[in-house]
């Protein structure tokens, strides 16, 4: 006996492996899709994860005794499928966000450039620790805020900024081409 790590184990165990990253990826992106309301959305998610999950479960259940190596690909497979869900869904970036920006010597010019690139702005005069601040509110989609933070980085090195997630937004003011166009744009060509 080799201990379990002949060609055939280790196949399934590869199998396993990739097939529970696939499946905890999903519940990453499930989880927050429950979080942000998103039901439709949820609902097949989680059909294809629990569908998943039950055909690993199956193939490692009636075998484990015999070869324990394929519990570690189980365990390896969840963990990696942790970080890959997490990776996954920055990529895909859902949900909305707000974005605080206080800045000492603002008050114009970041919010123009803001605006011209098709973004909502709200301005504030506040008062800082140094005296006088402008705070810069803005709420956008998420795989937007890179974008423009590139665009207060680059205006305002000096600037303080903060993130929060949203629950619900009425009315969300954004560009009408971002940049890319994303997978939505392939469908409006003609």
């Amino acid at each position: 006996m080799t201990g379990g790590l002949d060609g055939p184990t280790l196949a399934l165990g590869a199998l396993i492996f990739v097939a529970r990253v696939g499946d905890v990826s999903l519940g990453t992106l499930r989880t927050l899709a429950i979080v942000q309301g998103r039901t439709w959305v949820s609902f097949f998610l989680g059909l294809v994860e629990v569908s998943m999950w039950l055909v690993v479960i199956a193939a490692v259940l009636d075998k484990i005794a015999a070869r324990p190596i394929l519990g570690l690909f189980y365990a390896l497979g969840f963990a990696t499928g942790n970080i890959a869900g997490i990776m996954l869904e920055r990529k895909i970036a859902f949900g909305d966000v707000a974005l605080r920006v206080i800045c000492p010597e603002c008050a114009d010019t970041l919010p123009a450039l803001i605006r011209a690139e098709g973004f909502g702005v709200t301005v504030f005069p506040g008062q800082g620790l140094h005296g006088p601040v402008t705070m810069i509110y803005i709420v956008c989609r998420r795989r937007d805020l890179a974008r423009i933070l590139r665009i207060v980085e680059r205006t305002a090195p000096d600037a303080f900024y903060t993130t929060e997630m949203m629950g619900g937004v009425l009315k969300l003011n954004r560009p009408v081409a971002s940049a890319g166009g994303g997978w939505r744009a392939v469908l409006k060509r003609k």
